[in-house]
């Protein structure tokens, strides 16, 4: 039971440190002696526990990128409260904790899809899987929007998923190190907005 806890608490080290390293160097600017380096580990201590460095960084999405956008952009939409809310809550709080992160370099989910996209089709896979995890989330929360009456009922929630997800990608990217703060508010303030048009509309005697 020791023994198993102490490896536990390894690789939990090894990945929230090679996470870090990814992030900000990025996977093919990161070689195997910069991670060795990072993680005071030999060569042979390494490779006892990764098979090469693509199972490390997959590891890596599979136990913390995951973790971190479940935390941060599903958990928060899953409830039952007013859709339209949620979603602006979610996105305010997630670009409010980049505001205050001094080592900021964007999206991690977004920086790797753009580092990996035409280079390496397994990584790829599983980049995929969690944008599509994200994606199904917010067109049920949409549905669910819809459903409850927050949300008009022609609204295309697929659409809408894409679109909140394109403009969170890319506002992330536009905060790096550029009046992040000044930018959230924009941000946030045309999201308010263009969520207003997703309310549903008044109806009339001639509406089917």
């Amino acid at each position: 039971m020791e023994k198993s806890l102490k490896r536990m608490a390894t690789m939990q080290r090894l990945q929230t440190t090679g996470l870090s390293l990814f992030y900000e160097k990025g996977y093919y600017n990161t070689s195997i002696d910069d991670i060795l380096k990072r993680l005071s580990l030999s060569k042979g201590a390494f490779y006892y526990h990764f098979d090469s460095k693509e199972d490390y960084f997959i590891q890596i999405i599979e136990n913390l990128v995951v973790r971190k956008i479940y935390g941060m952009l599903i958990e928060p939409i899953e409830g039952h409260e007013h859709t339209l809310d949620l979603i602006t809550n979610c996105f305010e709080n997630a670009l409010e904790t980049a505001v205050h992160n001094e080592l900021d370099y964007g999206f991690v989910l977004n920086n790797f899809v753009n580092e990996f996209n035409g280079r390496n089709e397994h990584i790829m896979k599983h980049l995929n899987e969690v944008l599509k995890v994200w994606e199904v989330t917010l067109v049920s929360a949409i549905q669910r929007g819809k459903f409850n009456g927050h949300i008009d009922r022609h609204v295309d929630a697929e659409g809408v998923a894409i679109y909140l997800m394109s403009a969170f990608m890319g506002i992330r990217t536009l905060m790096v190190e550029t009046a992040p703060s000044a930018r959230k508010y924009r941000f946030m303030s045309q999201l308010r907005y263009y969520f207003k048009s997703l309310e549903p509309r008044a109806t009339s005697q001639y509406d089917s």
